[in-house]
């Protein structure tokens, strides 16, 4: 009996819709962020590999160029499609594009005598259009949720003829399943978003493969005993938390907590990073509540917001801090934490999102409840006062990143994953 044909991947699709999407990303702008660098790093490892890679997304400025290689890896291009209006829509207002971006993708395709193997959608909206495109093609459709609507719209509560309004989750929702069902193959970045699409979607298959983010090692790395301090703007002694400013990111929570921690620990200050350079309503009305609170608990002289942290002083921005927080209240899983682990520093995180399944509590990291301020704060205290902790805590974080999250085994799992349903 044969086995399957020796297969030769050479060009890929990949489709990211919605969102800011450039070759040097713009980081916390509005849906824009830890998708983007996923996409982009993947993009960037596999062209490590002798691959080519088309990234597709939305063209609402044309002030930029309509194609944009990414500098150094002539073989990644971003290329931009016209659908709708000519201005930002955000991800939760953009399905009823969605056909005309399909229509003139699979037109400029043709047009430039394009060929991919296969197209790889990431998140809903991506999805919806690579189901479209690749059966125009002829081609295998692969996907990444990144996150699934139903699981976020469980973890955020509140009103739900509001959030309804707000996140269109009934028609998400349904959109996911259809992909789901209709995909040769999807990857999803932990085994507990896995467990939600059966639990949620009542859906499962064989073809749902582990695939977690990477984190960009030879960028991000701990401070060396040797190397000279860079000087920056920021605190002498600081936590440190960066991203998106966003409904699900818990900056209130880090807030209260912090205010008990300030009162055990007098010289340490808080440092809140990301947003975009020109916030939309929901960011601008986040950030009036985390000034407000800052302002009713007095703390204007400890707590910091930054905002957008530029690449140039990201990696020191990590490698400074005495230790990462994010407490989201739901996270699919939280780049900015594997950064932070891969810079050496201790890092806690909320046990509700999906970075649960790369840290072992009290061995490279630590879990919590972010909505129990007294059991945040003293994770926080503990992590200053015990050194010894925080430094083993550091090394292990480290270790984990460079054994299994390095973007080059990330693009070698993707790979192999593509090739094992390719047929």
């Amino acid at each position: 009996m044969k086995g399957k044909p020796e297969l030769k991947i050479k060009n890929i699709c990949m489709l990211s819709t919605h969102g800011y999407f450039d070759p040097v990303p713009q980081l916390g702008r509005t849906d824009t962020g830890g998708q983007v660098v996923y996409v982009l790093q993947l993009a960037k490892a596999l062209f490590k590999s002798k691959i080519k890679v088309d990234i597709y997304t939305r063209w609402f400025d044309f002030a930029k160029k309509q194609i944009d290689s990414v500098p150094d890896y002539p073989d990644v291009r971003i290329i931009r499609i016209p659908a709708g209006p000519e201005k930002f829509i955000r991800k939760e207002d953009i399905y009823d594009i969605l056909p005309e971006f399909a229509e003139n993708m699979i037109k400029f395709i043709k047009t430039n005598n394009l060929y991919y193997d296969l197209f790889h959608g990431h998140y809903v909206d991506a999805g919806i259009v690579t189901l479209d495109v690749a059966k125009a093609f002829g081609k295998p459709a692969f996907f990444t949720a990144h996150s699934i609507g139903a699981w976020k719209r469980e973890k955020m509560g509140g009103n739900s003829e509001e959030m309804e309004k707000k996140y269109k989750f009934k028609h998400r929702t349904v959109e996911e399943l259809r992909i789901f069902k209709i995909v040769k193959a999807q990857t999803v970045t932990t085994k507990l978003q896995q467990e939600k699409i059966e639990q949620l979607y009542g859906f499962t298959a064989d073809n749902i493969v582990v695939i977690s983010p990477g984190v960009d090692i030879h960028n991000f790395q701990p401070f060396k005993p040797n190397e000279k301090k860079i000087k920056t703007d920021l605190p002498e002694k600081y936590i440190f938390c960066l991203s998106r400013i966003d409904t699900n990111k818990g900056h209130d929570l880090l807030l209260n907590a912090f205010d008990i921690v300030r009162k055990e620990i007098p010289d340490i200050h808080l440092v809140i990073g990301g947003g975009s350079p020109e916030p939309q309503q929901t960011e601008l009305e986040i950030l009036a509540m985390m000034k407000r609170i800052v302002h009713e608990k007095n703390m204007y002289k400890r707590v910091h917001i930054i905002g957008y942290v530029p690449d140039d002083k990201l990696v020191v921005s990590y490698q400074q801090a005495k230790l990462f927080a994010l407490p989201s209240i739901f996270e699919p899983f939280g780049m900015t934490v594997l950064e932070a682990m891969a810079c050496g520093i201790p890092v806690i995180a909320s046990k509700f999102g999906g970075i649960r399944t790369v840290i072992s509590s009290g061995e490279n990291g630590l879990l919590i409840d972010p909505s129990n301020n007294r059991e945040f704060a003293e994770a926080i205290i503990k992590l200053l006062k015990d050194k010894n902790l925080a430094s083993t805590l550091g090394r292990e974080e480290c270790k984990t990143i460079h054994k299994h999250f390095s973007w080059e085994a990330i693009a070698e799992k993707h790979m192999s994953f593509y090739k094992e349903f390719m047929y």
